[in-house]
């Protein structure tokens, strides 16, 4: 029996850690995250934005606007 379950954990284990995300805190737009991408949009010389109808707690619904 144990020689059955741990193929299968060592299956679940590999599947958990392909879905973690690359994104700090899950993609939530909090302060550090926002403050790291205004810093980045502003040294390629844009202006970080929300975009149209999006979620302001997700940091993938603001945008680098050139200015």
């Amino acid at each position: 029996m144990t020689r059955a379950f741990l193929p299968i954990l060592a299956v679940l284990t590999l599947g958990l850690a392909a879905c973690e995300t690359a994104e700090p805190n899950g993609g939530a737009a909090d302060y550090d995250a926002l403050k790291r991408a205004q810093a980045d949009c502003a040294a390629q010389g844009g202006k970080l934005v929300l975009k149209d109808q999006g979620d302001a707690q997700r940091i993938d619904a603001y945008t680098c606007k050139r200015t």
